[in-house]
């Protein structure tokens, strides 16, 4: 049985304090829902660009923003990276809202997928890897650890289940999550993507477990911020053989828990700045609307995208924010919608 050594310090349980005394402040609180959705795209940008930037990635935050939002046909693959953990938080946000977070070997492996899927070769993605994986240095290229052999991941990763379903009553979620995180990482069961989908199966983990304000929140950000410390912390150097019988998780779970709270103040800071006055997170285009109805009486979608470079799909969250703010509505159905001032 996969038995993890860690000390709960007082550091640790400081940090769950904390992070459970915000939670539920955010959680008590009533957000008007334009704002959220604000923050939930903003995050998603956040997490797409963060967690693929600790791979390597070296695309800035702006044009990973302008390539989710225009999604381009022709791309790269530091693009294709980008567009697949972006679908992957989309699909998995999904999910979780319709309680459908369930995590084990089968999800793992479809997380897996979605964020390699046209990257490596097809019998590579979404399966457990039956080959040998070296850990390199995404800076230097070098290796520095030496993963279990193929022949043991499966196994490891179903004693690491069992030990989550059998702790899950027992142990703060906080905790078992923090050594999920790493542990995955010590495994190392793909032979791409085990960053990616690391971090994506922590939040799945995090939100079954109850703690779902993550559709705002995005730890990869606090990783990114220190991408040598991060590794350090999750990571070995070594082989894992080694290693194994020596492996604490207590300085990692320190860690992965300040990180929460770093994220968690972020987003509630936020969250107070942009609830104070929702019409002052209008933007020129959304101004636009409102000036063109003003002059015209009403608006249509082409008439709107006459004055705007912006893609359809953003042109609807366009209307349906100044809808939500109760500035217009809308009438008509199909290609006969158009909004006036409410």
């Amino acid at each position: 049985m996969f038995q993890p050594k860690y000390t709960i310090t007082n550091k640790i349980l400081g940090n769950i304090k904390r992070i459970t005394e915000i939670v539920a402040n955010l959680n008590n609180r009533n957000f008007p829902r334009v704002v959220l959705l604000e923050m939930e795209r903003r995050a998603r940008e956040m997490s797409a660009y963060s967690s693929t930037s600790i791979e390597g990635n070296p695309l800035p935050l702006t044009d990973v923003k302008r390539i989710i939002r225009n999604k381009p046909e022709f791309i790269r693959d530091s693009e294709k990276e980008v567009l697949n953990y972006n679908k992957a938080l989309i699909k998995l946000n999904e999910e979780i809202r319709d309680k459908k977070t369930s995590l084990n070997i089968n999800k793992l492996e479809r997380i897996q997928k979605m964020v390699t899927s046209g990257l490596i070769e097809d019998y590579r993605c979404g399966h457990i890897r039956k080959e040998p994986v070296f850990v390199n240095d995404p800076r230097s290229q070098k290796t520095i650890y030496l993963p279990p052999d193929d022949r043991d991941v499966e196994p490891m990763l179903i004693r690491l289940f069992n030990f989550l379903e059998e702790k899950s009553k027992k142990i703060d979620p906080l905790i078992l999550a923090g050594i999920f995180h790493k542990e995955f990482v010590v495994i190392h069961p793909f032979i791409d993507g085990n960053g990616r989908t690391a971090r994506l199966a922590t939040k799945v983990l995090l939100a079954k477990m109850g703690l779902n304000t993550f559709n705002l929140f995005s730890f990869e950000n606090y990783y990114n911020k220190n991408v040598s410390r991060y590794f350090q912390e999750v990571g070995l150097f070594g082989n894992y053989y080694d290693l194994k019988d020596n492996l604490d998780y207590t300085s990692w779970l320190e860690y992965f828990t300040d990180g929460i709270i770093d994220e968690l103040l972020r987003v509630a800071k936020e969250l107070e700045k942009e609830s104070i006055n929702p019409s002052e997170i209008l933007k020129d285009h959304h101004q636009k609307i409102i000036s063109f109805i003003k002059e015209h009486g009403y608006i249509t979608d082409r008439e709107y995208a006459n004055l705007t470079d912006r893609a359809k799909p953003t042109r609807n969250l366009d209307f349906r924010k100044l809808i939500d703010l109760k500035i217009i509505k809308r009438s008509g159905k199909g290609k006969a919608t158009y909004y006036k001032l409410k």
